[in-house]
C-alpha cells in the first residue's frame, strides 16, 4: 500500500511544476517529450521503490524469508509495478489538468484499487467473505504485485499461488500499458500554461 501511495505522488509533482512554471523550462530542453515522460515514470518508480525497498528487505531479513531467485523476481515485479503506477499517475494528471480534481480522483481510485485487492488478506479469505469482491481482487494489479511478493519471499503458505506466471504477466501488462500509453498522452497533451 505504501508503494502504491508513493508511486502515484509523481502526478502531484507534475501539478507543482505547472504551478511554478517549470513546464515552460522543461519543454525548452533539448529532449523530446517522450523522453521527458519516460524519465518522469522512471523517477517516480525509483523514488517509490527506494522509499519502500529497504524497509521490506529489513523486514524479510528479520523473519528469515529468503529464496534468492524468487526474492529477485518479487522485487523486480514490485519495481515494474511502481514504474507502471507512476505512468498511470502521469497519465491521469496530464488528462485531468486540475490538481483538485486529480486529488479527488486519485483518492477514489486508491480506495477502490487498494481495498479491492489481496494486499491485506489472501485471496482465499477474500473469496470466502465475498465472492464478488474476490472476483475483482483476483484480477487487480495490486493483488498481482502483493501475491508475487508473498510468493517470492517464501510467504506462499498464506496464499494459493502455485504458478507465479499469471501475476507476473499481469504486472508486465499493467506496466507496459500505463508506461507507453502515458508517454503518448503526455506527448500529445503537455504544454506550458493552461493548468488550473
Amino acid at each position: 500500500m505504501t508503494l502504491y501511495s508513493t508511486a502515484i505522488y509523481i502526478g502531484f509533482d507534475i501539478y507543482e511544476e505547472a504551478e511554478h512554471g517549470v513546464f515552460e523550462y522543461l519543454l525548452s530542453l533539448p529532449v523530446s517529450r517522450r523522453q521527458l515522460a519516460l524519465g518522469r515514470s522512471i523517477g517516480g518508480g525509483l523514488r517509490a521503490f527506494i522509499y519502500v525497498g529497504p524497509l521490506m528487505a529489513v523486514s524479510l531479513y528479520v523473519i528469515g524469508a529468503l529464496n534468492p531467485l524468487n526474492f529477485l523476481i518479487a522485487f523486480l515485479s514490485l519495481f515494474l509495478f511502481a514504474f507502471g503506477l507512476s505512468g498511470m499517475s502521469i497519465t491521469f494528471a496530464v488528462l485531468i489538468k486540475s490538481s483538485d480534481r486529480f486529488d479527488i480522483f486519485m483518492g477514489i481510485l486508491d480506495a477502490l484499487i487498494v481495498r479491492l485487492s489481496t494486499v491485506m488478506y489472501p485471496l482465499t479469505v477474500v473469496t470466502q467473505t465475498n465472492p464478488l469482491y474476490g472476483g475483482v481482487a483476483q484480477f487487480n494489479p495490486v493483488s498481482f504485485a502483493s501475491d508475487l511478493f508473498r510468493w517470492g519471499t517464501g510467504l506462499g503458505s498464506i496464499i494459493t499461488l502455485s504458478n507465479p506466471l499469471l501475476p507476473l504477466m499481469g504486472i508486465v501488462i499493467f506496466f507496459s500499458f500505463f508506461t507507453f500509453v502515458g508517454i503518448i498522452i503526455y506527448d500529445k497533451h503537455i504544454e506550458g500554461g493552461g493548468w488550473q
